[in-house]
């Protein structure tokens, strides 16, 4: 049985703190799932959890979540902290994404080495079996190659239980294996080099065989999720803008139509349920959204 469409809308700055209120409001009110914020180091994009308290503060039903948080920017204990406090104040609102990092400049400019993908992906399975135990355990002991928590207490609990829905994006075996053994969602992306799509980069069908090969029974409930930041609807009444530069992308234009046929096949064939558009699209794939969501 296929997981129902939803819809997450991909934003990372405003002019003012009502723009960004007057955004997350109508991303809610065209009735998208979640509004979700990159973790990147630009200078022009917000700090996600601020960004997203605020938000969350200014709607009533709207998820928001990280898409994604680069896990080696931050301990898994203070991220966990953040993370549960969001949960709580958001009343149970908040999907935490995760990934390895894959900016080898940011972690320059930041003085942070830049571990080979192995390392970064061993830090993150550490991380997520860490803030597990932080999200579900009064006190915490936890002895790694990357991590040690001694009797750690008094953490907060999140609202939504056994925790709070985990993402995590990846594009190589090794990450979406991770995911499909310990996220709630995977969002399945490309290898992407200067020159776009890296042509290494493994077709879709060897992706979700690895995934199910590593979910085995649990499968069926994991989401995934898919970025189709290139879909413009022809017969929308408001053309896309954007102030993200998505370089690589090729730009698929496509009646409602076609847009709904197309994203039912690829439902059917490879199981994306959860699809994320940026902040540009919000109205022009609207119609899209109220065709799909919750079908």
């Amino acid at each position: 049985m296929p997981h129902p469409f939803r819809f997450g809308v991909t934003a990372a700055n405003a002019r003012s703190h009502t723009d960004w209120t007057t955004q997350a409001r109508k991303i809610e009110d065209l009735g998208y799932s979640t509004l979700l914020i990159p973790d990147r180091m630009s200078a022009s994009l917000f700090s996600p959890f601020i960004a997203l308290a605020v938000a969350a503060e200014a709607t009533k039903t709207l998820r928001i979540g990280s898409y994604v948080f680069c896990n080696d920017y931050r301990h898994p204990v203070v991220l966990s902290r953040e993370a549960a406090s969001l949960d709580l104040l958001s009343d149970g609102r908040f999907e935490l994404g995760l990934g390895a990092g894959v900016s080898g400049q940011e972690f320059q400019q930041m003085g942070i080495p830049f571990a080979s993908a192995g390392t970064r992906v061993e830090r993150l399975e550490e991380s997520i079996q860490l803030i597990k135990q932080l999200f579900k355990e009064e006190t915490v002991n936890f002895s790694g190659k990357h991590y040690v928590v001694n009797g750690l207490k008094g953490q907060i609990p999140p609202v939504q239980k056994p925790h709070l829905p985990i993402l995590i994006a990846g594009a190589g075996e090794r990450m979406l294996k991770l995911a499909a053994r310990e996220a709630n969602i995977i969002a399945i992306g490309s290898k992407v080099g200067r020159g776009g799509v890296d042509p290494s980069d493994p077709p879709l069908e060897q992706k979700l065989a690895w995934i199910k090969e590593a979910a085995g029974e649990r499968f069926s409930t994991l989401e995934l999720g898919q970025s189709i930041y290139t879909i413009e609807i022809s017969d929308s009444k408001t053309a896309p803008t954007s102030t993200m530069n998505w370089g690589f992308a090729k730009k698929q234009v496509l009646s409602t139509e076609q847009a709904v046929e197309q994203l039912l096949e690829s439902r059917d064939r490879y199981g994306f349920s959860y699809l994320q558009i940026y902040e540009g699209q919000i109205e022009n794939f609207a119609p899209v959204v109220a065709r799909l969501t919750g079908k």
